[in-house]
């Protein structure tokens, strides 16, 4: 891991602490940010960090086969997506993608890489979405009377 060059990192007694080495403009804003990353670290091998995708829409189904990720998202063909090393995907159900893994930064990265195959449009709401996510509706546009 790269600590920046004006943050002291120290592990005394199991406890790690980030402290800003110099009063640099940027000193505290960096020990904040080797702070979270480090946390980040210690939770992902702990618990592990999870990010859970639904797929809305008629017909749009995903499933596991071996390493690969098997999406029919409405395009002519399926899509098959591989699987990173560190990262496991599960499929609860065929509308639900559960991506898990310890680094925070590679769960979610693979989980915008497998939205962005058909991200949720504002019509109808059909796309991959991540759960809970609320998307911004739009109205259709109205024929006008003559």
């Amino acid at each position: 891991m790269c600590i920046h060059a004006s943050v002291d990192v120290a592990q005394e007694n199991g406890v790690v602490t980030c402290r800003p080495g110099s009063d640099a403009a940027g000193g505290f804003a960096q020990a904040g940010t080797a702070r979270s990353l480090i946390a980040n670290m210690v939770t992902g091998v702990c618990d592990g960090f999870e990010k859970e995708l639904q797929l809305v829409g008629v017909g749009y189904r995903a499933r596991m086969q071996g390493g690969v990720l098997n999406l029919s998202l409405g395009f002519s063909h399926s899509i098959e997506y591989r699987c990173p090393e560190d990262i496991f995907i599960e499929t609860p159900s065929q509308t639900r993608i559960v991506v898990r893994g310890a680094d925070k930064q590679r769960v979610g990265q693979t989980a915008a890489e497998i939205r962005a195959y058909r991200p949720p449009e504002p019509y109808k709401g059909k796309g991959v979405k991540y759960a809970g996510e609320n998307i911004g509706r739009k109205e259709a546009k109205k024929k006008q009377k003559q």
